[in-house]
């Protein structure tokens, strides 16, 4: 039996997804509505709607019911994976597969260090790559990274959940596909950014290049390898986020582009733009690491209220420098 952390759009998807063929799956929502809603009528309308969801799903508020789950899928968000982790300190060890995409704010840590000091001991892998939880949920063709230091814990996990509309490519760097999926949520609000100020395909593509120069940059100087970094977990997760206003950090920098403030559109929403909260921890984690990485420098100035214009004239200031 698998067991699901989480009941927003991507842990339902994931719920969805392991319940294939009617296998049995734990789904721990943290709002009651939700729970009593998958339950009793197989929908999360709050955050997967129009997804009829497999009856072999049960869904509890409980994070006790998870001790029937033979390995367990962490899908809150990530500055929520702490909390969850530590609400699961009571279970005996056992398989984490973690879904979340970011950097810890108050600590700078990868989930995955999240996840090794809350729970010493117990296995880790990471799933990451271009995913929207609806096409999943929908069965469209969706291809991701598995990542875990242990390649038998990769294949097992590999073995529950690949689908033929879901295929999985497995790595043993677990870094690099982190890092990709954190960093890709910060570049995708930069992204629309020049969306949303009309900046052009133009800057569009310039940004996702230099963007991409600096993931692997920061990944480098982290340990990840540039071919995880070129591979689905970053540059195809950055691809799919930063083209479409389905991706929360992608409409978050239209809305910041446009000229609003970072705190009023994060307030109006109930789901959650990691690239937010990652923002500025990734900007200080480079700044620590004498990586330059201006554009997620400036992403994390707009979080911090800072004007949109004047960003963008930063940026295009820049002196010119050869194509590292």
């Amino acid at each position: 039996m698998i067991g699901v952390l989480g009941g927003g759009a991507w842990g339902t998807a994931l719920a969805n997804l392991a319940a294939t063929d009617g296998a049995p799956v734990w789904l721990w929502a943290r709002e009651p509505d939700v729970a009593a809603e998958i339950a009793a009528a197989h929908t999360n309308a709050r955050f997967l709607p129009g997804i009829a969801l497999a009856a072999s799903i049960r869904a509890t508020t409980e994070h006790a019911a998870l001790a029937e789950a033979k390995a367990l899928l962490v899908a809150v968000p990530a500055q929520h994976v702490r909390a969850g982790l530590q609400a699961l300190a009571g279970l005996a060890p056992r398989p984490l597969l973690l879904c979340a995409k970011g950097i810890e704010a108050k600590t700078g840590l990868l989930m995955s260090e999240v996840a090794a000091g809350v729970l010493p001991g117990w296995p880790l892998a990471v799933l990451s790559g271009p995913t929207f939880a609806g096409e999943v949920a929908r069965g469209l063709p969706t291809a991701v990274t598995l990542a875990a230091h242990d390649p038998a814990l990769g294949r097992m996990l590999t073995a529950r959940l690949a689908a033929r509309s879901f295929r999985i490519y497995a790595s043993t760097d677990v870094v690099g596909a982190e890092i990709g999926g954190a960093v890709k949520n910060v570049l995708a609000v930069a992204c629309g950014v020049v969306v949303g100020a009309a900046l052009g395909e133009n800057a569009r593509a310039a940004l996702l290049g230099r963007g991409f120069a600096e993931m692997v940059r920061f990944g480098v100087a982290r340990g990840a390898r540039p071919s995880t970094l070129a591979g689905l977990s970053g540059l195809g997760d950055l691809v799919l986020t930063c083209g479409s206003p389905q991706s929360r950090n992608f409409s978050l920098g239209i809305a910041l582009g446009q000229g609003r403030l970072a705190q009023d559109v994060l307030a109006e929403r109930e789901t959650v733009a990691e690239g937010a909260a990652t923002a500025p921890a990734l900007a200080a984690a480079a700044t620590a690491l004498g990586v330059e990485m201006p554009i997620a420098a400036a992403v994390a100035a707009l979080i911090a209220g800072a004007p949109a214009a004047g960003l963008i004239d930063r940026l295009l200031e820049r002196p010119l420098r050869d194509e590292t």
